[in-house]
């Protein structure tokens, strides 16, 4: 996704990043430059709050159970080989 204008941060890096960020597991200056894409950027910022709202709604039906690390490392890659795809 790209909304077409030029920005500092490519909408594609902010978009791989979006849960690192919304986890806060980036450092305050990728955070700040991923807050400044999304404040610039319509198409990221809609694609960050709808990401956003699925956190919450996992977070309040399945926050009590841990996830299985291997669980984790599956979905991540599968994320990943989905992206791979619909970037190709």
């Amino acid at each position: 996704m790209s909304c077409g204008r030029h920005h500092d941060t490519p909408c594609s890096e902010v978009l791989d990043r979006v849960y690192t960020y919304l986890d806060g597991e980036l450092d305050s200056g990728r955070c700040a430059e991923i807050r400044k894409h999304l404040d610039e950027c319509g198409p990221c910022l809609e694609e960050y709050g709808l990401e956003e709202a699925v956190k919450r709604l996992v977070a309040k039906h399945c926050g009590c159970d841990p996830i299985p690390e291997d669980l984790r490392a599956r979905v991540l890659f599968r994320i990943e080989q989905v992206r791979a795809e619909l970037t190709e």
